[in-house]
């Protein structure tokens, strides 16, 4: 019975993981993103799978995965860190890695190559310290091996309907006190677990008191998605299009003076390269300074 049961979950898995093909122009350009994402950033993901589709319908939302960059393996600092990392990670050393709770697998390691070709956005949170960042990325790390927690997908698909007609065995757990499993958790919920830890806001309840004053208060984390991350003001929203229209940097936009005249100031200029003169003689060229660059203002 038992393996029976684990055959169809195993099936069914795959059928809600499968994707369809990688759209031959992606929207983002990989490259630079990875050149630009740090630590701690949290990568925003549009997926391609049935599981997807069906996070979108959730949250009205593209974003259905989200996933917390760690850097490459000497990135982190703590020692203990790195070596619980190394052991379940068994790639190179060099590479890219984030922690990701994914369908099927559980909380595991990748490799940021994964995403290569996907619909990619980073979330970067404000101001968060050194320190602060590194506890983000060992509670990231403390949850490796954890089991992905079905039963709270579903929980959030159930408030797609009225709650007075869902019958109360179906009801959600998800206000429970200590609901659910603490070996089991999904990509959002664990990673906006990992910022509540150092007290970093990304959606916090804020409640006005009649004297003026104002208090947060920490969201359940068992209800954020990845959107969350895009909507929160705590969060810097970066984007690095495929086709982007600062491409050419504007440095190579400069009027630079193309016959080699080197100068210190404006009556200081060396010229490497001398023309020839009367009677085999050489003589400088007048020194030339390129005009100024003005400014709109």
């Amino acid at each position: 019975m038992k393996r029976a049961a684990a055959w169809m979950a195993e099936k069914v898995t795959g059928w809600l993981t499968h994707e369809e093909p990688v759209n031959e122009l992606p929207l983002s350009d990989f490259s630079r993103l990875c050149f630009e994402i740090r630590p701690c950033d949290v990568l925003l993901v549009e997926g391609r799978s049935r599981v997807s589709n069906v996070i979108k319908n959730i949250t009205q939302s593209a974003w259905t995965h989200a996933a917390l960059y760690i850097g490459r393996l000497h990135d982190v600092a703590d020692p203990e860190m790195r070596s619980l990392i190394a052991r379940h990670y068994r790639g190179d050393e060099r590479d890219q890695l984030v922690v990701e709770a994914v369908l099927g697998e559980g909380t595991v390691i990748s490799p940021l190559s994964k995403y290569r070709g996907e619909h990619l956005r980073i979330c970067r949170p404000k101001g968060l310290s050194l320190q602060d960042a590194q506890q983000v990325v060992s509670f990231g790390v403390k949850h490796l091996g954890a089991d992905y927690d079905v039963r709270h997908l579903l929980d959030l698909a159930r408030f797609m309907f009225p709650y007075a007609l869902v019958p109360r065995r179906w009801q959600s757990t998800l206000f429970e006190h200590n609901a659910g499993i603490a070996a089991r958790t999904v990509c959002s919920s664990m990673i906006a677990a990992a910022f509540t830890a150092v007290h970093f806001p990304i959606l916090p309840v804020i409640h006005r008191e009649n004297d003026g004053r104002l208090h947060l208060y920490k969201r359940n984390t068992r209800f954020y998605t990845p959107r969350d991350f895009d909507y929160s003001p705590y969060f810097d929203i970066i984007k690095y299009p495929f086709l982007g229209f600062d491409d050419l940097a504007i440095y190579r936009q400069l009027p630079w003076d193309q016959n080699g005249v080197i100068c210190n100031d404006a009556n200081d200029c060396f010229i490497p390269l001398a023309t020839p003169g009367p009677a085999g003689k050489t003589q400088e060229e007048p020194p030339r300074v390129a005009p100024a660059i003005r400014t709109a203002t």
